[in-house]
């Protein structure tokens, strides 16, 4: 795979990722460690280098499970960890220094690091984009060798733009053929700003694999059936925020313009197509789905023209919906 330059971290990545929200588990089901341990032992033999997780996924397994690979594999991978969701109530006022201190231990610990590579603030309320105290304490701790680099996972442009007035290395913030809004003044401001680009949600949650229908049943424990509305988290985590119904229709629609029925192998590809993407972090709760999302790294760049197809398509069908939300 190729491998592109992150951001201020000045390291070499590979441009696809692994994303562990799922590692070890489909939606609702139990953590298995051992299914972990081979998701990882593929992204491994697949030459990705790069991997996200956060403190919360799967209840820090996630980073346990990673931490026992990455403890026998050394110097293989670049980390990247999240904090701040584990926050009850997740408010404002919960994010002190005290706080992010102990978030970059526990994170330490479980990942079986002396510093970590990148943390990000998980997608906090907007108005702790604004916080002096807690940036200054990431810079702290970067001083101090806990962390090498520190930036924020974000929900909102708005909050992308904000967070850039501090001295963050990178940010994460969710990126496909359905949101196209960090285009217009994000990304540019990233490039100059020289942060680097994790994008997420590549696929929407799925509706990108061109794979579902109107018949499609997801699990009672899945977000994709219980956070269209937004009930446990911003729903523009499930399904980009695009209404289920809408965006089969558009996922239909980009297949027939592209002229491809392998829609999810495209959808990456397309993100790729951006040079201010660092990298790309598909999801993976099985193997077999590893081996898929890096095959996209294998396709041709898309042309002129399906490039503009994808554009017009959004233009015409979620502009006015996802534009002034996100």
């Amino acid at each position: 795979m190729e491998k592109r330059v992150f951001g201020k971290t000045g390291k070499s990545v590979t441009e696809i990722g692994l994303g562990t929200w799922q590692l070890g588990t489909r939606w609702g089901d139990p953590f298995d460690h051992d299914e972990a341990m081979r998701i990882l032992a593929a992204a491994d033999e697949c030459g990705i280098t790069f991997i996200d997780t956060a403190d919360v996924y799967n209840g820090g397994e996630s980073e346990k499970a990673i931490g026992e690979y990455i403890s026998a594999h050394p110097d293989k991978f670049f980390i990247t960890t999240k904090c701040g969701r584990r926050l009850n109530p997740h408010t404002d006022a919960m994010y002190t220094p005290e706080a992010i201190r102990g978030f970059i231990e526990d994170s330490l610990g479980r990942l079986r690091m002396e510093c970590l590579d990148l943390i990000l603030l998980h997608c906090p309320p907007t108005s702790v984009f604004a916080k002096d105290e807690i940036f200054a304490e990431l810079e702290r701790q970067k001083k101090a060798g806990k962390i090498a680099n520190y930036g924020v996972s974000i929900e909102k442009v708005s909050e992308g733009l904000q967070a850039m007035e501090y001295d963050i290395a990178a940010m994460e913030v969710i990126f496909n053929m359905f949101r196209l809004k960090p285009l217009d003044e994000l990304f540019p401001k990233a490039k100059a700003n020289n942060v680097g680009i994790i994008a997420r949600v590549p696929l929407a949650s799925g509706l990108l694999t061109g794979k579902f229908t109107k018949d499609t049943v997801f699990g009672a424990q899945d977000h994709r059936t219980f956070n269209r509305d937004g009930a446990a988290f911003d729903k523009g985590e499930t399904f980009s925020g695009v209404p289920y119904d809408l965006g089969l229709e558009c996922a239909a629609k980009i297949k027939e313009a592209l002229g491809t029925d392998n829609l999810a192998h495209t959808a990456i590809r397309w993100v790729l197509m951006h040079p201010e993407v660092s990298v790309v972090i598909p999801g993976a709760s099985k193997t077999a789905q590893v081996l898929e999302n890096v095959k996209a790294a294998e396709l041709p760049p898309l042309t002129d023209a399906q490039m503009a197809a994808v554009r017009r398509i959004y233009d015409e069908n979620l502009r006015d919906i996802i534009h002034p939300q996100w």
